[in-house]
């Protein structure tokens, strides 16, 4: 029987080749690159910005939480200022440390501290040996000075007579003649030694220099006294009439004249007004603190005052518009002047210099420098700097929270 070959070979051998499949196109690889940089760029980008805008909120936070918290309030309007009050300081009229102008030993004093004395009243007297034998010796030296040039001036007026005849040389007569003035110099040179060390004896004793009163005694009996300044033998102070310094705000330079009453009131003498006048000025502002120093002297001859006192100088002004008052802590102590925190632009610190006028220690009047709109901090940290940023609360929630 003949076998009927079999039309489908793969059926024949149970099994056959796969279909072929079609590779990918290098253009469809590039895209699916690009797509995959895309995304991965996408993703990294969002990440970059998240974290950005997390650093700014955070630095904003921060610079929130780093500003100092301020109450600021309006100034109160006070009552137009026709007087303000400066502190003065109360100096001697003459105030004069006295030194010793010879070296030795203090064998006594005569007069202590708060002795009243006058002019040429001996205080002390000091022993000086050594200066003593030095004059003597410059005394023996003057007469032995003027003995040889007593004798030089002899033999000059002999050769001089005896020249005219002939009988001695020119030559010899000039050498005389030159002798006898050398001689008669050092006789002055002598001379001037002696009176020299006669001025230092006088100095032995000590002597006032003028009405006044002993605020200090440095020594005691038998210190080794030495000349100069190295120590101070007394200090002795005029306060018949006390000078008063002030300094004038530079405001103020044009309202104050020479000659005019000044009042001065001291807390040791409470209730009791003073009578000073304005004698001089320094005639120029002080550019460090713009103000203008100024004189007033004060009789004190029945000595209730003292020297080195603080006073209350009462200055009378014309009427220059109303006053704001702000608390004392306000006040912002800078080395350029006086200044005053107040809030600008919502949240920013600007410096204001001001002039003050009377203070009675909780209060200050503001007599320029400030506007009724102004926002002043109360209480400023003493780190507060031009253009800082501050929290500001208000005065009621700052209540509260203390009073918690």
């Amino acid at each position: 029987m003949t076998n009927e070959s079999n039309p489908n070979p793969q059926s024949a051998h149970g099994h056959g080749t796969a279909p072929q499949q079609k590779p990918i196109s290098p253009g469809k690889a590039l895209v699916g690159v690009a797509i995959v940089f895309v995304v991965a760029g996408a993703l990294a980008g969002w990440g970059i910005l998240s974290r950005m805008r997390a650093d700014r909120a955070l630095a904003v936070r921060t610079t929130e939480l780093a500003a100092p918290s301020v109450i600021a309030a309006n100034p109160r309007l006070g009552a137009p200022v026709d007087s303000f009050v400066l502190p003065g300081n109360v100096t001697a009229w003459t105030d004069s440390p006295i030194y010793a102008r010879t070296s030795g030993y203090l064998t006594k004093w005569y007069f202590d501290i708060g002795a009243r004395v006058k002019k040429g009243a001996l205080l002390a007297e000091i022993a000086t040996p050594e200066l003593d034998q030095q004059l003597a010796q410059a005394e023996s030296d003057l007469v032995t000075a003027q003995a040889t040039a007593n004798n030089a001036r002899i033999q000059a007026e002999r050769y001089t007579g005896l020249v005219q005849t002939n009988a001695v040389s020119r030559q010899d007569t000039d050498m005389f003649v030159n002798q006898a003035a050398a001689t008669a110099s050092a006789v002055k040179s002598a001379q001037a030694n002696v009176e020299r060390l006669r001025e230092l004896q006088s100095f032995e004793k000590v002597y006032a220099p003028f009405d006044g009163v002993v605020t200090a005694r440095n020594i005691d009996t038998g210190q080794l006294i030495d000349t100069g300044a190295a120590k101070e033998l007394f200090r002795m102070q005029a306060i018949q009439i006390l000078r008063v310094y002030a300094n004038l705000p530079q405001l103020y330079s044009q309202t104050v004249k020479r000659g005019s009453k000044i009042g001065l009131t001291f807390a040791e003498h409470a209730g009791k007004t003073y009578q000073g006048t304005l004698v001089r000025t320094a005639d120029a502002i002080d550019p460090a603190s713009r103000t203008l120093l100024v004189e007033i002297d004060i009789d004190n001859r029945a000595g209730e005052l003292l020297p080195g006192s603080l006073a209350q100088v009462h200055f009378k002004t014309p009427p220059a518009g109303p006053a704001f008052i702000v608390p004392a802590a306000a006040l912002i102590f800078r080395k350029e002047g006086l200044r005053v925190g107040v809030v600008v632009n919502g949240n920013v610190a600007h410096l204001v210099p001001v002039v003050i006028g009377e203070d009675d220690g909780a209060n200050v009047q503001i007599v320029n420098g400030l506007t009724a709109e102004d926002r002043v901090i109360q209480d400023p940290p003493d780190s507060l700097i031009e253009g800082e940023k501050v929290f500001v609360e208000s005065p009621g929630k700052a209540a509260d929270a203390g009073g918690k």
